[in-house]
């Protein structure tokens, strides 16, 4: 009879669980909750505070980066301040659905899979998954990966593209080691203990750039998908995704957005926002 009870208990226990996992998907599907964050006057940022130039801490500790200074500036316009949440980054899409975080913005790239959970905004900048690895392991070419360790981001769209796209990449290596942070995957690749590294473009062109020994380094496109940064939200924040991306659109029109982009990357890297600069028209007609 002791075991029945124990068993009847765990499933209790187990019910209640997943009676709370749905209710807290449907009020992060259904509830808007701009109005919330208007009368606090504070929007909560989740972010991977050592993605560089993204989102980073300097030296001093203070955080920077191109979606910093974004972040920044939209809310500006907005009349609200930002708290920016460093997060596991494996953990981004939980800690947006229990409420913890208002947004995942950090260089967030827009898949399928992410979609059935997360609202995103309109694509800001584009970004590419590439092979770092040192001149000195010849890794020329994927197949060159062959019985060799690569290095990985723990829940990174690099992770998902790497196993979407075994005949790219996967089929050579013979071990995928999974890293919380790139800069500890960096620390393991120049110590050897990874050949090759699964990177975002925008990470490793500035990071690389900004090493004595750039000249060291490889990095090798081996024909993964482009890929969309954008902000994630919840589902049921519609007025909340519908203000940040006219605000985009603006700063696009008014050259914010290009200044930014050359701050950051020494280069206009912007995309069209057309379709929302014709909804922008239309809200100022009204």
């Amino acid at each position: 009879m002791k075991y029945v009870w124990k068993i009847l208990a765990l499933l209790i226990i187990l019910t209640s669980s997943l009676a709370g996992c749905e209710n807290v998907s449907k009020r992060a599907n259904q509830t808007d909750t701009w109005n919330k964050i208007e009368k606090r006057g504070t929007v909560v940022v989740g972010l991977d505070d050592s993605f560089v130039p993204m989102g980073f801490r300097q030296k001093n500790g203070q955080l920077a980066g191109y979606d910093i200074d974004l972040a920044r500036e939209v809310f500006k316009r907005l009349g609200l301040k930002v708290s920016f949440q460093t997060i596991d980054w494996s953990m981004k899409e939980t800690e947006l659905r229990n409420g913890t975080i208002d947004l995942i913005w950090n260089g967030y790239t827009k898949t399928k899979a992410r979609e059935k959970t997360v609202a995103f905004s309109h694509t800001y900048l584009k970004n590419e998954q590439i092979l770092v690895s040192k001149k000195k392991n010849q890794i020329l070419r994927p197949a060159d990966m062959k019985n060799k360790l690569i290095g990985l981001q723990s829940g990174s769209s690099g992770y998902t593209a790497y196993n979407e796209y075994p005949s790219m990449l996967k089929q050579y290596p013979k071990q995928a080691i999974q890293y919380d942070t790139f800069t500890n995957a960096f620390l393991d690749l120049n110590a050897n203990r990874i050949q090759g590294l699964v990177i975002d473009s925008v990470y490793a062109n500035y990071y690389i750039a900004h090493l004595k020994d750039s000249a060291s380094y490889r990095t090798l496109k081996v024909g993964f998908p482009n890929e969309d940064f954008a902000i994630g939200m919840r589902k049921g924040d519609k007025i909340l995704r519908q203000k940040i991306n006219l605000t985009l659109a603006q700063m696009a029109q008014d050259g914010s957005l290009n200044k930014l982009n050359q701050k950051w990357f020494g280069e206009n890297n912007q995309i069209s926002f057309k379709d929302v600069k014709i909804k922008l028209i239309r809200s100022n007609l009204k």
